[in-house]
């Protein structure tokens, strides 16, 4: 609604409408680079501390069940407190409708997946590599979207891709010249670069196909965000624990399901779980553009955090290969045509890694959960 708002005043909004908007833009672009980077390096530094290891899956399953409540939550505000008509709606989604339910289920097991296997590879690779390779996603949203749903692509997105693939490769060239080093101290000495990528690679390939394939199958579904939330927080709990039990049952079982929890660990898990849901409200306001610019601009953040945080040694080969990526991030979220505007009502794009328009690719995040919110915006 806010954003069928946004975009109906562009053309000829009061001065104070047009500094309203540019303001909330400013607040977007903000929220977008924070939830980017602050996530991942959260991640990294957490995993990379001396003393217990939390158990990450552990960390998704909470994530998820979070996640739920909160959608519960918002449900029941939408229902203005009637507990009756709350549940009434509730077992008629759920349980009635059955089969809509069922269609969650595997998009859910993709993005559980997901959520897991970006754990190992950021506790694998340093966050700034991590940032700048999960940037692949993007291409493979892409390609999915194009043979999945037909979608095209002009010719600057293709070039993007191809810049995108080229900036990627020059930095695991350059990983690989350093060997893949490890920062310093901490637990830098169990890291396995090679673990790392390939996590991070199946993790693109998840995300891409998880994404459209999600959008296939909800088009036409006239849902609420917030239950399509519930109903894969369901699916994702429980996909959440059996991989927690198939994995890491034992070590849960004799260490507890809350081993290694610190402040800082309910810090990263409360990031994951309402960073999606803040970074929902405040892209409304964000056109693609500004998207793809937050994205470039997390991937500066991260780099230069990193260089501070964990001691990433900066050379010419990896700023080349960032600068790469950075630039196709911004040139894919660019219009099709030079006379597009700037809203992009109907074009394909990708978005920055979390977010996508309600006609567009559902990108997953670093935690996947975004993509989940906003698949269905047009809907709510």
């Amino acid at each position: 609604m806010a954003a069928a708002g946004g975009s109906g005043s562009s053309g000829g909004g009061s001065p104070v409408a047009a500094g309203g908007n540019r303001r909330l833009k400013y607040i977007s672009l903000a929220v977008l680079v924070v939830q980017n980077a602050s996530l991942i390096l959260s991640i990294r530094y957490v995993r990379t501390l001396p003393g217990d290891r939390f158990f990450a899956t552990s960390a998704v399953v909470m994530a998820e069940i979070l996640k739920g409540v909160t959608c519960l939550l918002l449900i029941f505000i939408q229902k203005k407190g009637n507990l009756k008509q709350f549940a009434a709606s509730l077992y008629d989604s759920i349980v009635v409708q059955y089969m809509d339910t069922l269609k969650l289920a595997v998009p859910s097991l993709i993005y559980t997946l997901q959520n897991n296997l970006q754990y190992v590879a950021i506790s694998n690779l340093p966050a700034a590599t991590f940032q700048v390779t999960y940037q692949l996603k993007i291409l493979t949203t892409a390609v999915f979207s194009v043979l999945m749903l037909r979608k095209s692509l002009s010719r600057l997105q293709w070039l993007s891709l191809v810049l995108l693939f080229v900036g990627v490769a020059i930095v695991q060239v350059e990983q690989q010249q350093a060997g893949g080093r490890s920062p310093p101290g901490g637990q830098g000495m169990q890291q396995n670069y090679m673990v790392g990528l390939v996590a991070v690679v199946v993790s693109c390939l998840s995300s891409g196909f998880a994404g459209v394939y999600f959008e296939k199958i909800l088009k036409g579904s006239a849902a609420s965000v917030w239950l399509r939330n519930v109903q894969l927080g369901i699916f994702g709990t429980l996909l959440g624990l059996l991989g927690l039990w198939s994995t890491e049952g034992a070590a849960v079982a004799e260490r507890g399901f809350f081993f290694g929890y610190t402040p800082l660990v309910w810090g990263v898990i409360l990031n994951q779980a309402f960073g999606g849901l803040l970074v929902a409200v405040v892209v409304k306001y964000a056109d693609n553009i500004l998207k793809g610019f937050a994205t470039s601009f997390s991937i500066v953040v991260s780099t230069v955090a990193s260089i501070y945080l964990f001691d990433f040694h900066l050379n010419l080969l990896f700023a080349l290969g960032a600068g790469l990526v950075i630039g196709a991030v911004y040139l894919y979220s660019l219009p099709k045509g030079p006379l597009a505007s700037r809203s992009l009502a109907g074009t394909a794009t990708e978005d920055q890694g979390h977010t996508a328009q309600s006609k567009e690719l559902p990108s997953v995040t670093t935690d996947g959960f975004l993509s989940k919110i906003l698949a269905k915006e047009k809907g709510s």
